[in-house]
């Protein structure tokens, strides 16, 4: 079974913060890159980090550089994302992914695995 579970998502504050987990089984991680994308209500998914899983090199957006950070658990096989300053802007389903495919690192039709998304709502 292979599978990519995220959590942590919930209702926050602007201003407030979160911490994202994306839990993976069933698939190796090692020879790639995890990413994290957000995608709003009738919104394309958008690149927001993503993360080497070998040497824990990591890409930001402009968007969120400064404000999230994403990490990689490798004993956990856990990538996760952690959000300070949210924006209401912020608000959407949150998916992390693993990319198996050409393409750059920011683009979802690079990535072969998903998650099934965590919702993260910004109020305010």
């Amino acid at each position: 079974q292979v599978q990519l579970v995220e959590s942590g998502g919930g209702l926050v504050q602007a201003g407030g913060s979160l911490r994202l987990s994306c839990a993976a089984s069933g698939l190796t991680l090692s020879s790639y890159v995890m990413g994290w994308f957000r995608q709003a209500p009738r919104k394309e998914r958008e690149f927001l980090a993503g993360i080497t899983w070998s040497g824990g090199s990591t890409w930001y957006s402009y968007s969120v550089k400064c404000r999230f950070t994403i990490s990689r658990d490798i004993a956990k096989n856990t990538v996760y994302l952690q959000m300070n300053s949210l924006k209401p802007e912020g608000r959407g389903v949150y998916y992390c992914g693993r990319r198996d495919k050409g393409g750059t690192i920011g683009t979802p039709a690079a990535y072969g695995y998903w998650g099934q998304g965590t919702q993260v709502t910004v109020s305010s």
